[in-house]
């Protein structure tokens, strides 16, 4: 089967074409983030703008570099929820459109669960497995039971991981995507010229829960109460320094989710998992087998919707025309040990 995937929930404008679920024959990704830099950050009126402008040249790539034609696509997986409305409804319309008119299958697929499909595509997992989806607007540690059963053991109380990198890079002006820039900038820092402390949990918290809130507000308001004696103010300094602290509050947990459910298998997703030292820090945890997606894959993109449509599809699962977008997160199963 033959999927075109669209992708518009944000500033990335993608379409790919997926064969069952594995074989990407393109993967087309049209970035915002040269127009939204001056801001610092995503502005929805531009980038809803920009995926109308973009969405048919887009599409259109992804079909010609697959080397197919308009006819042979057998079904449409399209992003629905969650995101920025206004970009979800250009990709949502389009994909309507184009399916309707083909009279071919369409199927919505909530971002969240394609990023934590995203490295089976290229790197497949026996379920279960602990999933690890880490990004500018989410931070969950989840039991991947299947494809579409997901069990939720710990989330953010407040910002997400992606968010404080990219509210810290915004207040020192470290550039923009503050994530990128960060951990760039940490290769060069010393991770200990600034102590800064994980924030600590209420009393009755959920024992795999994050929060950043805290680190963030630290790192931009209180940064010389933790100096650590005379070392240097520099911008890497600081990006080693809130990076060690960020990533380690995550491995942690995730360590201990990995004890407690006794999985042998961890999966990340979300553009947050191609930093550096999440990657370093995961991968040495001991016993595990682990996979990440491609860098590629790592951020918004066609392949991630089209492959996991495809399962939908396989199991029958479709839309109707009249499919909707949300900008929430839809619910998810919170679950224990």
């Amino acid at each position: 089967m033959r999927v075109l995937g669209i992708e518009t929930s944000c500033d990335e404008c993608s379409a790919a074409v997926v064969v069952d679920s594995s074989v990407i024959l393109s993967n087309v990704i049209a970035t915002q983030i040269e127009l939204h830099r001056p801001y610092q950050g995503v502005v929805p009126e531009i980038a809803s703008r920009l995926h109308t402008e973009w969405i048919a040249q887009v599409v259109r790539s992804a079909i010609r570099q697959a080397g197919l034609g308009v006819e042979d696509i057998d079904a449409v997986a399209v992003t629905n929820r969650p995101g920025l409305l206004g970009s979800l409804l250009v990709g949502v319309n389009f994909a309507q459109a184009f399916a309707a008119a083909r009279n071919i299958p369409l199927v919505g697929i909530d971002h969240i669960r394609a990023h934590l499909y995203a490295s089976q595509i290229e790197h497949p997992l026996e379920y279960p497995y602990l999933g690890v989806l880490i990004s500018g607007g989410h931070t969950i540690i989840c039991k991947v039971n299947s494809y579409d059963d997901i069990d939720v053991l710990g989330t953010t109380i407040d910002d997400a991981i992606g968010e404080a990198f990219d509210k810290v890079a915004k207040h020192y002006k470290l550039g923009y995507p503050g994530g990128v820039v960060i951990d760039r900038l940490a290769k060069q820092g010393d991770p200990y010229a600034f102590l800064f402390t994980e924030p600590v949990l209420q009393k009755g918290s959920h024992p795999y829960d994050v929060s950043y809130s805290g680190l963030k507000t630290a790192v931009i308001n209180q940064l010389e109460q933790f100096r650590n004696k005379n070392a240097p103010i520099t911008a890497e300094n600081i990006a080693a320094s809130f990076q060690r602290v960020a990533v380690g509050l995550l491995v942690k947990r995730v360590r201990k989710a990995l004890e407690d459910t006794g999985l042998k298998r961890l999966a990340a997703g979300g553009g947050v998992a191609a930093n550096t030292l999440v990657r370093k820090e995961l991968t040495a945890i001991e016993g595990i087998e682990i996979a990440f997606p491609s860098m590629k894959l790592c951020t918004d993109n066609g392949a991630m919707i089209a492959a996991l449509g495809y399962q939908y599809l396989r199991d029958k699962n479709y839309d109707g025309y009249a499919l909707n977008v949300s900008a929430r997160v839809a619910a998810f199963k919170r679950s224990y040990p």
